[in-house]
């Protein structure tokens, strides 16, 4: 699948992943809009990582173009 394809079930709160990813990097997820110290937080991406550890993440010009995507099941 191509990011567009996974994007609407990722606003959705699913999880996905790149097939081409051979590092330690489990999935990526949006985290929605929220409050911090009573400003708005624009959504923002997370990724997951062996590690358990959650980092942001943006895509780059190869995630965005890449056809390898999948959806996560848990």
């Amino acid at each position: 699948m191509t990011f567009e394809d996974v994007l609407p079930s990722i606003k959705q709160g699913k999880k996905a992943v790149r097939t081409g990813w051979e590092g330690t990097e489990l999935f990526i997820q949006l985290v929605p809009e929220g409050k911090f110290e009573g400003d708005v937080l624009n959504p923002y991406f997370l990724i997951k990582t062996e590690d358990e550890a959650f980092s942001l993440w943006s895509p780059t010009d190869c995630d965005i173009l890449a056809e390898d995507w999948q959806l996560v099941t848990d």
